[in-house]
């Protein structure tokens, strides 16, 4: 246990951090698994859904920013196999 009121402040936002990156984390994955299991105009959709996803999950440091823009560019591969 903490020793100091800092040190017990810092755990409490640890705490809270980690439950809102997680929760990102997990709406995050579920949107991408439902990208990859759909197919033809589902998946544009899904397509653009996950994209905004990516880059909010960026935005707020849960993702790096260049992590997002690689996934983003693999799932549009995928959407490009998927609608030919």
């Amino acid at each position: 246990m903490p020793q100091h009121k800092s040190c017990e402040k810092r755990l409490r936002q640890t705490k809270t951090a980690n439950e809102r990156n997680r929760a990102i984390r997990s709406a995050l994955r579920t949107i991408v698994r439902k990208f990859r299991e759909a197919s033809g105009e589902e998946a544009r959709d899904l397509f653009t859904r996950s994209c905004s996803v990516l880059d909010r999950a960026a935005s707020r440091n849960v993702i790096h920013r260049r992590q997002a823009d690689r996934r983003k560019s693999r799932l549009a591969l995928e959407l490009a196999r998927k609608t030919d």
